[in-house]
C-alpha cells in the first residue's frame, strides 16, 4: 500500500473537496446588478456568494464548452441614436477567484435577446431574440470574445393568439447532441424551425426538414434532449403542453403529447424551462402564471414517452429557468418574482422533489447555469 506524502494528501483532499460554481442570470429592472457567482456544495448545497458582474438584463446564460468563457444576452429593446436592439456580452471566467470580467459586446441582431447558446467545439455563439424574432450568428475571436453576427435571420409566422402571436418570436437556439442542427421554437408562429450548422463557416441554412409546426396558439418555447440522444422534448409556453418527439439526424417525429397542468387548473398559463434529468429516467419542467409549479414526469426508457410522476410547488413566484446541480441530486429553481433560488433534493428513484430548506437570495433570478 502506497503512502501519500503530506502534500500529495493535502493537495489530494483539496481536489476532492473542490465545489463547482452557481452563475445566475437576472432581470437588473429591479434591485439586480447583473450576473451573480456563488460557491455551491454539492453534498450540502450550503452556498456562497463569490462575485457580481455588472450588466445588463442579463436573462439568459451560455457557458463555453472549456469553462473559461460565459456568454450572456442582454435582454434589451434599446431604440435610442443609431443603436436599435439587444446584445451579447462575452465573460471571462478565473476559476481561482470566480470573478467575471467582461471582453466585448456585440449587437444580437434584433430586440429583446432571450436565448444564447454556443457549439460544442466553441467557435460559433447563437442568439434568440424575441421581440424581432430574429436569430444571430457570433463567431468567436482568439480568447472567446465574439465577433459581430456573421448572419441574422429574420423568421416569419403569426399565430391565433393575437395578444402573444401577433408575429414570430424566437425563444430558443438549441443545439443538436452531434453539434449538426439548431433547433429553434418560435412561440409566435406555432413552428420549431431546424437549421443545419456549417462546421466551417458556422453559417445556418434550412435543414432538410425545414420545421415541424405545433397546434394553433401553443407557442413552443424550450427544447432538450434526452442523454441518450434518441428523444426531444419542447415545452408549448401557451398551451402548456410537452411535445414528445423521437429524433434521427435532423428530423423530429411525434410520438406524445401530455399536459404539464394539473386536472383542476383553471388560472393563468406561462409554461417556461425544460430539462431531462442526468440519468435520462424523468423529464422536469416549469409552469408560471398562476400555477407556479414544477411538473414531473418519468420517461419510459422502452419509448421515450412521459408519464406524470408528481408536482412540485416552487415556493416562490414566476418560475422561470431551474437547472439540475453537476450530480444531478439537486435541483434549484429560479422564482424571478419572489426573489429567490429555492434548491429541492431529488429522489433518484422516484424523481420526486424535497424541499431542502435552504434559499439563495438573488434580485429578479431568472437562468442559472454551472462552470465545474
Amino acid at each position: 500500500m502506497k503512502l501519500l506524502l503530506p502534500g500529495l494528501l493535502a493537495f489530494s483532499l483539496v481536489s476532492a473537496q473542490k465545489k463547482p460554481y452557481l452563475i445566475i442570470g437576472t432581470y437588473t429592472s429591479g434591485k439586480s446588478e447583473g450576473i451573480y457567482v456563488y460557491s455551491f456544495d454539492t453534498r450540502s448545497a450550503e452556498n456562497k456568494l463569490i462575485s457580481v458582474a455588472k450588466t445588463s438584463n442579463p436573462s439568459y446564460l451560455a457557458v463555453s464548452p472549456n469553462k473559461k468563457t460565459l456568454y450572456a444576452v442582454n435582454e434589451n429593446a434599446d431604440t435610442t441614436g443609431s443603436v436599435i436592439g439587444g446584445a451579447v456580452t462575452a465573460f471571462s471566467f478565473n476559476a481561482a477567484t470566480g470573478k467575471l470580467t467582461a471582453m466585448n459586446t456585440q449587437l444580437s441582431g434584433g430586440t429583446n435577446p432571450c436565448y444564447v447558446s454556443v457549439d460544442k467545439s466553441g467557435k460559433w455563439v447563437f442568439a434568440g431574440n424575441y421581440s424581432s424574432g430574429t436569430l444571430a450568428v457570433f463567431p468567436v475571436k482568439n480568447g472567446d470574445a465574439i465577433s459581430p453576427s456573421s448572419q441574422v435571420i429574420a423568421e416569419s409566422g403569426t399565430g391565433p393568439n393575437i395578444q402573444r402571436q401577433e408575429g414570430p418570436h424566437v425563444h430558443a437556439t438549441v443545439l443538436s447532441p452531434d453539434n449538426k442542427y439548431l433547433f429553434v421554437p418560435n412561440l409566435g408562429s406555432d413552428k420549431i424551425m431546424i437549421y443545419s450548422i456549417n462546421q466551417t463557416t458556422g453559417k445556418l441554412a434550412p435543414a432538410t426538414e425545414k420545421f415541424v409546426s405545433t397546434e394553433p396558439g401553443s407557442g413552443p418555447r424550450h427544447l432538450d434532449f434526452a442523454p441518450n440522444k434518441k428523444y426531444a422534448y419542447l415545452m408549448e409556453e401557451l398551451s402548456g403542453n410537452v411535445i414528445a418527439y423521437r429524433y434521427d439526424d435532423g428530423r423530429l417525429k411525434q410520438i406524445q403529447s401530455i399536459s404539464c397542468l394539473q386536472k383542476d387548473f383553471t388560472g393563468v398559463v406561462g409554461a417556461a424551462d425544460i430539462h431531462v434529468s442526468h440519468d435520462g429516467k424523468f423529464l422536469y419542467c416549469s409552469n408560471r402564471g398562476d400555477a407556479n409549479l414544477i411538473t414531473i414526469f418519468s420517461i419510459d426508457p422502452k419509448d421515450g414517452k412521459l408519464t406524470v410522476a408528481g408536482y412540485q410547488s416552487t415556493l416562490g413566484k414566476t418560475p422561470r429557468n431551474f437547472n439540475f446541480d453537476p450530480t444531478g441530486n439537486f435541483l434549484l429553481v429560479a422564482n424571478q418574482e419572489s426573489d429567490n433560488i429555492v434548491i429541492f433534493k431529488i429522489d433518484r428513484k422516484t424523481g420526486l422533489l424535497t424541499d431542502t430548506g435552504k434559499r439563495i437570495l438573488v434580485p429578479n433570478p431568472v437562468c442559472v447555469k454551472w462552470i465545474e
